[in-house]
This record gives structure tokens, C-alpha cells and sequence, in this order.
């Protein structure tokens, strides 16, 4: 198998570098499988000979796959490529990206559930939301199993799994490691709403599925840091194509880096003067009302130079492409942004930060819904 240029042969820290179990054919199977549903998800139908050239799979391979993708109603052939080659057209075969959908659930807002009915390619079909009336610990996962059943019950195709995007640290079972906020910890959320279910359920947290969101939809390129800024402050990080978890899964917990120096307010966390204390929505909403338009813009950039300071290292040390912020436009868009970008570059190597776009999310108020909906695509048909 050859080395592609699109996204299924990209480098990434997921992949590993060191080998730590047999290769069995199973796995290079589920390989192939999602080579195949990659290269046409991205790039639209296509024949099974460009397919096998694109993917680096022998034609035969392909040949199988797209008969198994057909069977199971995942691809369909949409007729024939006339005009390219002397001889037979070929057919072209396409995704099925309407025939199918995902729920996708969005816990990021501790005052209201928002959820959606998703097709493959994140377009919602139905939206609902559910007040949270103060529910905490066991209460809200009840009322979320609920508000879940509800919106598959609205789908108008088969789910293929349901996606959720958490406050707090959430390892890759879908395990809420810590969520103080809404009293969760040591929680395997996933296991327990694909119980009650019946259907595949995958977790992540808030932050990281709207990463994957604007990586998937919004257009972001492959190194990237995801800023999301609402009630706290979250960051989800890519490197070369592939999510960043950490050692403790707690990648992005940038909103619990100390930034002011002589103490600050205190943070939910329990310390003072972290980044959340000042960049969060409210923090933001409380430094500027009352004030005049010249200096609530002196305000945001200041915040905007403290946000820079604590982006410097990490952008420098990942050699990141893009910042990404989402959150309200009004407090993040200029003069914060260029504010943080400037110091970003005057504290960076040209080498490292040459070329870095620091620019809002494309997806907006979706960006978590529809990250949650990337988190089902990878899990169920390796489709990121």
C-alpha cells in the first residue's frame, strides 16, 4: 500500500510509533474499509479504479470492499463515467450520505441540552433543546438518556450511533474522568447510554468534538488548536491529522493555566488568576460592561495579549498551523484576536509561526453538535 496526499494517508500521533500488538486481518481489513469510505466521503463518487489508485489498494481489494459497501447499503453505483478512456465507461460509486443519520448531543451550556438529528455530513435535519433545571450527578444522565431517545425517535433514517460532546475530562471509552460542574467523575457515560440505548454511543469532550468539527466540516487544517469559550474555556488539539489526548487524557486544559501573576479571581477550579477568569464569556461580559467603545477595545486586546502569552508555547512547541477561537464574536473577534496573534508572533520563531491564521470557527453555535457527529463518523466507518 502506498503513501496518499489526501486524508487517508496522513501522518498523525494516533497511529503510533512503536508497535504494541499483532496486525491481524481484521485490522488491516477495517483498514482498507475506511481508506475506501474516506476517499469518498472527501472527495465524491468515484470508479473503482481511481479508487484503487488513490488509495494505494490493489483492484481486486477495492473490488471486494465496494461489493461489501453495497451490500450493506453504505455506497451505491450512480452510473457511468463516459468519456475518459477509449473502451467500456466506468461506473462510478458514491456514499451514501443521506441514507443513514447520527444524533448528535451537546452538553456544553450548563443551563440547556442541545441535540440534532445529523445527516453524515453534519447538515441538521432536526434540532430540539431541553431546559437542565439544575440537574446534576445521576439526574442529568437520566434526563439525558431521555432526551436521547427522544431525538432518535425524530430521525427519519437509520442511526448509526449517537455522538456527545462533554464538559470535563472524558478518556477515550468515553469515560467522564472529571466533570465538576455537573458532579461527574469516574463516570463510563458511553457504556451507559449504549445500554439504555441500544445504539453505539461515543464521548468526547466539548472542546475536542468541536476540533474535530472544524476538521472534518469547518475546513481546518491538519495542526491545529481548537479554543472554545463559553462558560469556562476548553482547547482541543490536533497534530498531523490525528486528536491529541495526553497521558491522562486531558489534553487542551488550557482554561486551568495560571496567567496572572498577583493572584487574580478565583477560578472553579479552586486556584486563582487562570486563563478561564478572564476569557471566559462572563469574565469577558463583566471587564467591559458600562464601558465606552474605545475602551472595551482596549480591554479585549489586553485579554487578547494575556491569551497570546499562554498560546506562544504551545503553538510554538506543536508547530501549529492554526488557532481556532469559538465563542461569542462580539467579545473574540477583533481587536482580541489580532491582539493575541501579534503576540503569539512577537514571543514565536518565524519558523514556527510563519503563516499561522488565528481566525473564528466556521461552524459557530454547531461546532460541538456537529463535532459530536465527526466522534460517531470515526468510530463506526473510520471516517474523520
Amino acid at each position: 500500500m502506498t503513501t496518499t496526499t489526501t486524508r487517508t494517508g496522513r501522518r498523525g500521533l494516533g497511529s503510533g510509533l512503536r508497535a504494541t500488538s499483532k496486525v491481524l486481518p481484521e485490522h488491516a481489513r477495517a483498514h482498507n474499509r475506511s481508506l475506501v469510505l474516506q476517499q469518498l466521503f472527501h472527495e465524491g463518487p468515484t470508479s473503482r479504479a481511481d479508487l484503487a489508485r488513490s488509495t494505494g489498494l490493489t483492484r481486486v481489494t477495492v473490488s471486494d470492499l465496494v461489493g461489501v459497501l453495497l451490500a450493506e447499503g453504505l455506497v451505491e453505483e450512480l452510473g457511468t463515467q463516459p468519456g475518459r478512456r477509449v473502451g467500456k465507461p466506468a461506473i462510478l460509486v458514491g456514499m451514501r450520505t443521506d441514507a443513514y443519520q447520527i444524533v448528535g448531543l451537546d452538553l456544553s451550556d450548563d443551563t440547556v441540552l442541545r441535540g440534532a438529528v445529523l445527516t453524515l455530513t453534519g447538515e441538521a435535519v432536526e434540532r430540539q433543546s431541553l431546559p437542565v433545571d439544575g440537574r446534576r450527578g445521576q439526574d442529568l444522565v437520566d434526563l439525558l438518556a431521555r432526551f436521547a431517545r427522544r431525538l432518535v425517535a425524530g430521525a427519519t433514517r437509520p442511526v448509526i450511533g449517537i455522538g456527545v460532546g462533554s464538559p470535563g475530562v472524558v478518556d477515550a471509552s468515553g469515560r467522564v474522568v472529571e466533570a465538576p460542574n455537573v458532579e461527574w467523575y469516574d463516570l463510563p457515560l458511553a457504556e451507559l447510554l449504549t445500554d439504555r440505548l441500544g445504539l453505539p454511543v461515543h464521548v468526547a469532550n466539548d472542546a475536542n468534538s468541536a476540533a474535530l468539527a472544524e476538521y472534518t466540516y469547518g475546513g481546518a487544517g491538519d495542526s491545529m488548536l481548537m479554543l472554545t469559550v463559553g462558560k469556562g474555556v476548553g482547547a482541543g488539539v490536533m497534530v498531523d491529522g490525528s486528536r491529541v489526548h495526553g497521558s491522562g487524557d486531558a489534553a487542551g486544559e488550557l482554561g486551568h493555566v495560571t496567567v496572572v501573576d498577583d493572584g487574580g479571581e478565583p477560578c472553579a477550579c479552586g486556584r486563582r488568576g487562570c486563563l478561564e477568569t478572564i476569557l471566559s464569556a462572563p469574565a469577558l461580559r463583566r471587564a467591559v460592561d458600562g464601558l465606552e467603545r474605545p475602551e472595551v477595545d482596549a480591554v479585549l486586546a489586553d485579554v487578547g495579549r494575556t491569551l497570546g502569552k499562554a498560546l506562544a508555547p504551545v503553538v510554538s512547541a506543536l508547530n501549529l498551523g492554526e488557532v481556532i477561537l469559538s465563542g461569542p464574536p462580539e467579545l473574540l473577534a477583533e481587536p482580541l484576536r489580532a491582539a493575541a496573534r501579534d503576540t503569539i508572533t512577537e514571543r514565536t520563531m518565524p519558523a514556527t509561526s510563519a503563516g499561522l491564521d488565528l481566525r473564528m470557527a466556521a461552524l459557530d453555535d454547531d461546532v460541538v453538535l456537529a463535532g459530536a457527529a465527526v466522534l460517531v463518523l470515526g468510530a463506526q466507518l473510520g471516517v474523520s
